[in-house]
Order: structure tokens, then sequence, then C-alpha cells
């Protein structure tokens, strides 16, 4: 699993001395290029081929808030991966105490002069790269649940 490592910011945070939630929808875009770039697939080389990935949907649930000086991780999985569609999951920790403050999920495609592609298709060498990133985070998924059902 990838993690992405951020420290917040005075300016991200709102009266209450808290995070404001649009935040976490640019923390988890920054988290997401960063692992596009540890799979060595940088989101510009995707652009310069003419690819286009919008953001098809997004969920979160709050579930702990954070505030100006906390480091969170968030780590970063592909939870489906079809060619045509890619599906991400999150979940941001606080970096000190490994408790969850959020879970996420984008929901994005693949276009190219706007209308959506399969990568297979159009670009054979992005869908490898992605497909065989998709089964890693598969098997440490099931690997990570395994984990769990012996303890």
């Amino acid at each position: 699993m990838f993690q992405y490592e951020r420290k917040i910011q005075y300016h991200e945070t709102d009266k209450m001395g808290i995070s404001h939630h649009s935040n976490y929808v640019k923390w988890m875009e920054e988290a997401r290029v960063a692992f596009l770039d540890s799979i060595n697939l940088p989101f510009q080389a995707i652009e310069a081929c003419g690819i286009a990935s919008p953001v098809m949907g997004l969920s979160i649930a709050y579930k702990k808030p954070t505030t100006f000086g906390d480091t969170v991780l968030i780590e970063v999985a592909m939870t489906k991966y079809t060619g045509v569609q890619l599906e991400v999951g999150y979940t941001i920790r606080l970096a000190s105490t490994g408790i969850v403050a959020a879970t996420a999920a984008t929901k994005h495609c693949f276009l190219q002069n706007g209308r959506v592609i399969s990568l297979q298709r159009a670009d054979p060498e992005m869908h490898r790269i992605l497909d065989l990133a998709f089964k890693r985070c598969c098997a440490e998924q099931h690997e990570a649940e395994g984990t769990k059902e012996e303890s």
C-alpha cells in the first residue's frame, strides 16, 4: 500500500481550528498523483499522451478532525481497474496515533479527445502499468485480510 505524508498547514483550518473538509479532496489528489509517480506513471506523462482522467465520483467519511500542525498519512490503494475505469480508496490517518481521520474513494474514467477510452486499446503500456499496480494492491489487501484472520 502506498502512503503519502502531509503536514496540515494553518491556512487549511477554519475558525474552529480544524482542517476544513474541502481540503481532504485536495490531499487525496496530491496522494493519488504521488501514487502514480511511485508506479512510474507520472500524471504529466498521462496528459502528454492526450489522456485525461477526470473524477466521476467521490465519497468521504469524516471520522476524526485534524488540526494545524498534525501530520497525516494518506494510504492509497487501487480498488478497481478495468482499463476504462479506475477506483481508488484512501485512508487518512493521524501519523502520531494511527487513528483514522477519514476514509474516502474516488472513481475515474479515461478520456481522449473528450471521449471515454479503454487504455488497453488506446495505450497498452499505460494499461499494463496500471493493471500490474492493481494486481499488487489486490494481493496486499488479500495478505492484510489473512493477517487479520490469523490474529
